[in-house]
């Protein structure tokens, strides 16, 4: 029997809106991949709600993966999200040298979104997210987490062809063998994902539908498809075109639905999505 794909899920658990394990869990689980949560913290909610209840996890995380460890498991692949501590990224990057083992770690450094750092994050968390990237195989930043990460100041989701092939290729001077950035805008109009893939030296991009509305948790839904498209077998374009198309159909279904905003997107509406196998791809190199 072949042996079920393994990711070890590094994210919050909020018990209400769709984001980071909420998301992660049930889309690789459809992706016949076990997903094996190692949460950061737990909240009631995510704080996009006026109010939320919040655990911090920082200190369970050691002896919670060390079980793992007793157990001899290994995982295809290490994916993590929004880290909230200095500690927890140290802790991260103890994790990934003691599981790596093979697994192609997946990094979302997710630390800000229009042209703005989250307020957790400080100087310091911001080298220590750098250095969590290095260790990276693939990372996934919007162009804001781009900019900050090489220390550029930002110029907007607006960039030429010529600039962000310039930012994928700094951003895997860091670490990564393949750097991916999403959400952005062409100066010609355009939007794409883009990647970079440093081992072929090939740039990729693939457009897709543009809602002008924006919910949270895409960007957990977008690259947990991506990992999940990547195990299955997928080159990394076409693994990045599937996703920004599952992604695309979920903002629309829920923005045709006019539910809240802080409710995240309705990806259940279209699961049935992920079992389609995409044939006329329309990615191309830049």
């Amino acid at each position: 029997m072949k042996k079920m794909p393994l990711v070890a899920a590094v994210h919050d658990l909020s018990g209400y809106g769709r984001c980071s394990l909420t998301v992660a869990i049930p889309i690789l689980s459809v992706m016949g991949i076990q997903c094996c949560p190692l949460p950061t913290a737990i909240l009631s909610n995510h704080t996009a709600f006026e109010s939320f209840y919040f655990t911090d996890y920082t200190e369970h995380m050691r002896p919670y993966y060390q079980e793992w460890k007793k157990r001899g498991l290994e995982f295809d692949s290490i994916y993590t999200g929004f880290l909230g501590s200095v500690k927890q990224v140290d802790i991260v990057i103890e994790f990934v040298k003691e599981f790596r083992n093979g697994a192609k770690v997946v990094v979302d450094p997710v630390m800000g979104d229009h042209g703005e750092i989250y307020k957790t994050y400080t100087p310091e968390m911001v080298r220590k997210m750098e250095c969590l990237v290095s260790k990276a195989d693939i990372i996934t930043p919007n162009l804001t987490e781009a900019s900050i990460l090489l220390g550029k100041k930002y110029s907007g989701e607006t960039v030429s062809i010529e600039q962000l092939k310039e930012y994928l290729t700094e951003l895997c001077c860091l670490g990564p063998d393949t750097s991916l950035i999403t959400g952005i805008t062409t100066d010609e109009g355009e939007h794409i994902n883009a990647c970079f893939d440093k081992s072929k030296n090939q740039y990729w991009k693939v457009p897709f539908e543009y809602v002008g509305i924006r919910y949270p948790g895409t960007g957990d839904l977008f690259t947990a498809l991506f990992t999940g498209y990547l195990l299955n077998g997928k080159l990394l374009p076409e693994a990045m075109e599937d996703a920004s198309i599952f992604v695309s159909k979920t903002v629309h279904a829920t923005y045709e639905a006019r539910t809240p905003g802080s409710e995240g997107v309705l990806f259940e509406k279209v699961m049935k999505e992920l079992y389609t196998e995409h044939i006329n791809y329309r990615y191309s190199k830049i």
